[in-house]
């Protein structure tokens, strides 16, 4: 049966049709839908792990069960997994075991842009990389087979715009698969010296034997044409090069570890002139140099952010008359913003004014760092506010300017819980400020261990988020109501000028979330002095177009942070 499918919906259902009965994933844009849509086939059981090495380890327990399993993250998820990766690699898999890594090449939605495929040579697992949702869908039932068939993890590398393009799938029945039942066996699955010497051993033959299946399988193909030009590519850049090279000849990589070497020397003879495209680091390119062929790549080609069409035209095409391009230099910019009524935004109204170092994270927090808040001093990744704040308040003295580490509830649980620990074993001077908006906001409002759900609606435990603390050893761990400005203000700065560490849990419910909707706001005019004060916190209900400012009571979710900071109290709630 035919769909249009996004690359998410077609890996998706590819693991139901190989028969994977287990999923794990923690959330991370583009890679959420994946699990999301997972969680929708009766026969998967699916979760949200805390992290992503967790969610990887989770499912490293159940292909131990021998369940065909699929983990899903993002390119940093991987750095955060890569222990367990690189030493399953050794384990090997008694049953099919498919890891789903999307990267995201220009940034969309993440801190860098690395390009994940050499996490592959690292841990001497295949590589598949599709380049639209037909070859998602097909690449995740080969990769269950190739874990099968060679005893070894799948890395699947997809890229923003395959995860989240639609493109036309032909679907087809689900595979039935018995579980296998485990079998104890240490020399293989216990990774001790003596043993993992001689693990290191098969994955060498390993991966000897994948070099031969990489020659004949049908992910790698050569596409006839012009003699004069052959392209090398993989992945997403194959549809861009189509496109820009329609009469060429085309060697197509939807392997791309272990590279297929001879059938590359064979394309190579066949062509006077090879490009090499794609996206990010030189890949292929550094792997086809290495064999003694000249190529054409990163000297024309970016190594920075997404190729297109374009790109690739003006890098390697002599354009006799140049396109028309349409000037966008005159458009306003529309810089993302926190939402209507975010509780964030009252946290760092309630911060500014006391002048301090701010240490962010991952999240939707994170636009605190645009004008006009302007909070965020550093931010590097996952729980890194916590270790950040505590190593600088140690290093600067009691006398420096004083530092927060600020990071969201679902990050905490992700990787701020070590850091507390850090900040309570080494008696720290730091301040850390938790935005609990009971949700993974900022990958589109999953559950996670606070929320007191699982991915598939079942009620559960909810971790209390003040408890963890105190038992982790800080002594000064309240909570406030971010929506009141001048107490939690009052907190912030009691809580800073103590020689001990301090954790404060700003809770209130993500507005997209929360069903409750206050009653909006209005300006009046008659006392406003148009002082200004109300825009400075970059709420997107209030507009201004040079007089008055208004507020538009289709957004306003009536969180009254306006009113509590106007000078002349002239914003008010609308009467019923």
């Amino acid at each position: 049966m035919k769909q249009l499918l996004t690359g998410n919906e077609a890996i998706a259902r590819g693991a139901w049709e190989a028969g994977a009965t287990f999923a794990a994933a923690y959330p991370g844009t583009p890679s959420t839908e994946i699990t999301e849509n997972l969680a929708q086939y009766e026969e998967i059981y699916a979760e949200w792990a805390p992290n992503e090495k967790v969610a990887l380890e989770v499912g490293i327990g159940a292909a131990m069960a021998g369940r065909r399993t699929i983990v899903s993250l993002k390119h940093v998820g991987l750095n955060v997994a890569a222990d367990p990766f690189c030493t399953f690699s050794y384990t090997g898999t008694p049953t099919g075991f498919v890891l789903i890594c999307a990267d995201d090449p220009e940034m969309h939605s993440s801190q860098n842009e690395q390009d994940n495929r050499y996490y592959a040579k690292l841990a001497k697992v295949p590589l598949l990389e599709p380049s639209d949702s037909q070859e998602a869908l097909d690449a995740v039932k080969t990769a269950f087979d190739i874990s099968e068939n060679f005893d070894t993890p799948v890395l699947v590398i997809t890229t923003t715009r395959v995860n989240h393009s639609r493109t036309i799938v032909n679907t087809g029945r689900r595979k039935r698969v018995k579980q296998k039942p485990f079998v104890q066996n240490p020399p293989k699955y216990v990774m001790v010296p003596a043993f993992a010497r001689k693990r290191h051993k098969f994955v060498e033959e390993r991966t000897a034997h994948l070099k031969e299946y990489s020659e004949k399988s049908p992910l790698n193909f050569i596409e006839k044409g012009s003699k004069e030009i052959g392209v090398v590519t993989s992945g997403v850049a194959y549809q861009y090069a189509k496109e820009v090279f329609p009469d060429a000849s085309f060697l197509k990589l939807g392997m791309t570890n272990p590279l297929p070497e001879k059938l590359i020397r064979k394309f190579a003879k066949s062509v006077k002139k090879i490009y090499v495209i794609e996206e990010l680091e030189p890949f292929l390119e550094d792997s086809i140099k290495a064999l003694g062929i000249e190529v054409i790549g990163k000297s024309k080609l970016p190594v920075c952010g997404e190729l297109n069409p374009d790109i690739i035209k003006n890098a390697l095409v002599r354009r006799r008359r140049p396109h028309p391009v349409e000037d966008a230099s005159g458009l306003p910019m529309r810089p993302p913003n926190l939402c209507a009524g975010c509780p964030h935004r009252g946290t760092y109204t309630a911060l500014k004014p006391l002048k301090t170092i701010v240490f962010g994270d991952i999240g939707c927090y994170t636009l605190g760092v645009l004008p006009p808040l302007s909070m965020h001093d550093m931010c590097v990744c996952m729980g890194a506010s916590i270790g950040v704040s505590h190593g600088y308040a140690k290093a600067a003295g009691k006398d420096a300017q004083k530092c927060v580490g600020v990071l969201g509830d679902s990050t905490f649980l992700h990787s701020g819980l070590t850091g507390v620990l850090e900040m309570a074993y080494n008696k720290g001077l730091n301040t850390v400020i938790i935005l609990d908006n009971r949700t993974t906001a900022m990958t589109g409002g999953q559950e996670h261990a606070a929320t007191g759900r699982t991915l598939q609606g079942d009620d559960t435990n909810a971790v209390d988020l003040v408890e963890v603390c105190k038992a982790l050893g800080i002594k000064n761990t309240f909570r406030v109501d971010p929506f009141k400005i001048r107490e939690t203000r009052k907190v912030i700065r009691r809580e800073l000028a103590k020689d001990a560490p301090s954790v404060l849990i700003s809770t209130a419910p993500c507005p997209l979330r929360a069903k409750i909707r206050h009653t909006p706001m209005f300006v009046d005019e008659a006392v406003c002095n148009e002082c200004g004060g109300c825009l400075r916190i970059n709420c997107p209900a209030i507009t201004s177009s040079g007089g008055k400012p208004s507020i538009n009571t289709f957004l306003c979710n009536g969180c009254t942070v306006c009113a509590q900071i106007c000078p002349k109290k002239a914003i008010k709630v609308i009467k019923k």
